[in-house]
This record gives C-alpha cells, structure tokens and sequence, in this order.
C-alpha cells in the first residue's frame, strides 16, 4: 500500500477543501468537481478507506453450507470468503503462496478445496495448505505454517461484511442502536429473494451520494418511487457514529404488513441506513434493500446488492416458485437501479466540464454534508479531531437551517 505524493499541488488543494467539512460549521455545498476525476485522490481513497473499511458484500444466505464461497476484488485485492464445515466464515486472499495465480475466479460457488491451476497446490476452505506438489524436496518449505492471508470478516444481523485489515476493530458496536431500531424488522431472520452486480460508470462517491438523499426521486423516479416516497418530503438524520448515520422518509401512505409487527410509525417511513464508506440498506415496509457501491476504477463502480423479505413469504414454495420471485425482485430492482445507473453516468461524463462547479445542498437532502464529513475526516485521519464543541449533524443542520 502506497500513499500518494502529499506534497501535490492539487491533491493539497482537495484536501484542503475537504478539511472544510470537518469545521464546526460545515459549508452545505457539493464536492469539487475533481472529488471525482483525481487520481491521486482515488489512490488515496483506497489506501485510507476501502483498504481500512468494513464493506457489505453478502447475505448469510448466500454462504450458507459448508463450502459456499464469493471471490470478488476490493480496492484492487481479490478477496475471497467461504464457510467452512464448522460453520465459520472466512476472508482470505485466494493468491497462491507459491507463485500468484489466484486459486478460483471471481464469483460465487461451491467447493470442497481450492487448487490453483498453476502447480496444483490445494488450500482448505480456511485457507490452509492442505497438499503441495513436488515440495519435500524443499528443506526450507513448511507446509504447517503455509496459509491464505486473513482478512477480518463479520456478520450482523444475516449480513456479510468484510474488512481488508485483518486488525479492524469491529463494525457491530457501531450498529447496536440501529439493531435496536429495525428489532421489529427481524432483519437476521429475513430471507433473500433477490440479487444483483451490475457496473456502474461513474465514481463511487457520486453513487455513494445519491443514496444518501431522496431529494432525486422527483427526477430519476417520477414513476417508480416518487408516488410512493414524494422527494420533496422532509428528511429526519441521525449521525450514529463515525462509521454510521440513520435517516428516515416518509411514505405518502402507510404501509400495508402481513408477516412484522411493526409500529404505526414504522408503517410510515423508510429507514435508510448508511454505513461509511460504500454501503447502504432501506427498511420499506416488509422489503430491505441493500446495496453497496464498491469502486473498480476511478470512473467505475461495482454495485453488489439485495432484496430481502420475510422468510415466511417463501415457505412452502418449490424451487419454481422461488425463481419466480426471485426473477420479479430482480427485474423491478434493475428498473430502480437503471434509473440511477442513467443518471448518475450522465453526472460522471458532465464532473470534466469547465462549467462544472460547486453546488448549494438543498434542506432535503440533510444527510449528503454528513457522508462529506464522514469522507473528509477518513481521509484527513491523521489530523482530524471531532470539535467539542459541535458534533457532525449538529453542525451540518445549523448551516441548513
């Protein structure tokens, strides 16, 4: 891991633009245009982000046998998680220890072992060495202490959340408010019934920020969402912790539920929940969605995602069945997701314009300043302390007042 060149002219004068929202009065205005086109901001992004941060990448669901794996690549490490027969996750880097091939491809499956195609050596789904080929001769090699790399790995509430440092601290003390929030949800036992990856082009922060706000609804779903959850509608925003931040919007009429006992309340809003950097899940009524939105490239985005309902709504179907609702709730997500995805490619192509420039944040999206303030301190972590006096939503709701 390499830091880029601090001593840059442009890289300082972002930095010191994104410093700005970490003052005890934060501008409510948009991110520089170049936010989004830098490279040496992107590089330093995934050195001091993505290569520290826990990411969402999976539903329990999704690994749960023995021998079910995801292989997938964050801030250019191919990483790969399995369940092993004892039940346990893993994460783990699937680059082979002899000479680099990488022992399975990107995406999901089952498997008994790893083998690398090169020389065939064979790694047990916790990544240790289980066999290497033509090594005895080899006084200096012990297979005892050859292993795949770990990663950290957590999961909460049937979510999947990985961490490329192995050291992180845990993500679950951050979500114990919201666990009690969404109890009523039953988020751990919810089944999911639909999935997707799609590749967006655009950076990931202009993904990242679109989520944050249904301001956009009026534009990019006036026909979808917009009936539903009207974008001009206030936005109530909690600033739980460094890492997460809760905002709900209500529905134009309350939710019709048959399987959650969910307050009158609860039947009246979604509950948007954001963890810092990438990662996002909406609890509508009986449906979560979730979503993360992971980079490739400066230009590209990886969004892996999820639809949720409860396990009741699938018992008793046979596979037909299940692929049928599967294949609704995957065709009206790329519906939603199309819509953004259009949008947010013509806002990517329009950051390079010399007419590009710096926005005033609306009332309606309260919630985008405290993803900036979550960016810039992350960013700037080394000099970046909280001010007593104001913390982060406090600060961003007096400017918007």
């Amino acid at each position: 891991m390499t830091t880029p060149n601090r001593g840059s002219g442009e890289l300082d004068a972002l930095l010191d633009q994104l410093r700005e929202y970490v003052t005890p009065q934060p501008p409510c205005i948009s991110l520089p245009p170049r936010a989004f086109t830098s490279p040496e901001l992107y590089e330093l992004e995934l050195d001091r982000i993505f290569r520290r941060s826990w990411i969402m990448v999976a539903r329990a669901d999704q690994l749960a046998g023995p021998g079910d794996y995801l292989a997938l690549t964050i801030a250019g490490e191919p990483l790969l998680l399995t369940r092993d027969r004892t039940g346990a996750l893993n994460a783990m880097s699937p680059i082979c220890r002899h000479r680099m091939m990488p022992v399975v491809a990107a995406g999901t499956g089952r498997a008994e072992h790893f083998t690398c195609p090169y020389h065939l050596w064979r790694y047990g789904l916790d990544g240790q060495l289980i066999a290497a080929t033509h090594m005895r001769g080899n006084p200096a090699f012990d297979p005892g202490t050859c292993r795949l790399p770990g990663f950290a790995v957590e999961q909460w509430q049937g979510f999947v959340f990985v961490n490329l440092d192995s050291g992180a601290p845990p993500l679950r003390t951050h979500l114990s408010r919201i666990g009690e929030d969404l109890g009523n949800y039953e988020l751990g036992a919810m089944t999911q019934v639909g999935s997707f990856v799609e590749d967006w082009h655009c950076n990931w922060k202009v993904a990242v920020e679109n989520v944050h706000e249904n301001y956009h609804v009026m534009g990019f779903h006036p026909e979808t969402i917009q009936p539903s959850t009207p974008g001009g509608s206030d936005t109530d925003v909690r600033d739980d912790s460094p890492l997460v931040l809760r905002f709900t919007v209500p529905f134009k009429e309350p939710q019709e539920v048959e399987f959650l006992r969910l307050t009158e309340q609860e039947r009246r809003q979604v509950y948007n929940v954001s963890v810092f950097p990438c990662t996002s899940f909406a609890a509508a009524g009986e449906t979560v969605i979730w979503l993360s939105f992971i980079p490739t490239a400066i230009d590209r985005t990886e969004v892996r995602g999820g639809i949720l309902a409860p396990s009741q709504t699938v018992e008793g179907t046979d596979a037909e069945q299940l692929q049928q609702i599967r294949e609704g709730n995957e065709a009206y997500a790329a519906v939603i997701n199309g819509e953004d995805q259009r949008g947010l490619e013509e806002v990517q192509r329009a950051v390079g314009s010399r007419f590009a420039g710096r926005g005033h944040l609306s009332p309606k999206e309260p919630a985008v300043p405290v993803f900036y303030r979550k960016l810039a301190a992350a960013l700037l972590a080394e000099e970046y302390r909280e001010p007593a006096e104001a913390g982060p939503l406090a600060a961003v709701q007096s400017s918007l007042s």
